[in-house]
């Protein structure tokens, strides 16, 4: 992780784009999805959203389970513990850094 303010909240890599972190942020609001309710809520492809979830897999954020709804295969992704923290500290991040620019912003039309 990248560090934006010593000691404060750091911008992660692994979610910093911005297609990585829509998927992360649709699996933050439920339990588990099914692969294609993520694809459609993300509007990407299979293979987009396959290459995300195997490098978010990897990195311990995202959890897949497979099985079958009747005959039919089904995937479904959920984020992990880990996966959840990385979120909240990104978008901690991503706040701090918003906040600092507005307070340069507001302190320079003041001068």
């Amino acid at each position: 992780m990248t560090t934006v303010e010593p000691g404060g909240p750091a911008i992660d890599p692994a979610i910093n784009h911005p297609t990585r972190l829509a998927v992360v942020a649709f699996l933050s609001a439920c339990d588990e999805a099914e692969f294609a309710a993520v694809r459609g809520g993300c509007q990407v492809s299979d293979s987009m959203l396959s290459k995300i979830a195997s490098a978010l897999e990897a990195i311990g954020y995202l959890a897949v389970r497979k099985g079958y709804v009747g005959k039919r295969p089904r995937t479904w992704l959920s984020l992990t513990p880990a996966g959840r923290e990385a979120l909240a500290l990104h978008v901690a991040a991503l706040q701090g850094i918003a906040a600092t620019a507005r307070r340069s912003g507001a302190e320079t039309s003041r001068s």
